[in-house]
């Protein structure tokens, strides 16, 4: 069995655990260690981070579809 590859850098990875770990512990009143946190990034880029990606994705596609349309709005009002 394949491992997946890591989804961040390990530079990546400390400052993400390290940032959730900052919020459960001010926001939440929750200590936990780096390696849960560590566990939580992960959990959050391979389960969640698709939702926020595809949204990504879908807002991208609605500002090239506009632009498209004011590229072919300006291509039409150049015909002769």
């Amino acid at each position: 069995m394949s491992k997946t590859p890591p989804l961040l850098t390990k530079d990546e990875m400390q400052e993400a655990s390290a940032r959730l770990r900052a919020y459960l512990r001010d926001e939440m009143e929750v200590e936990v260690g780096q390696l849960p946190a560590e566990m939580l990034v992960d959990f959050i880029g391979r389960d969640i981070g698709r939702l926020f990606y595809n949204r990504g994705l879908r807002d991208a596609e609605t500002v090239v579809r506009q632009k498209v349309e004011d590229v072919a709005d300006a291509l039409y009002g150049l015909e002769r």
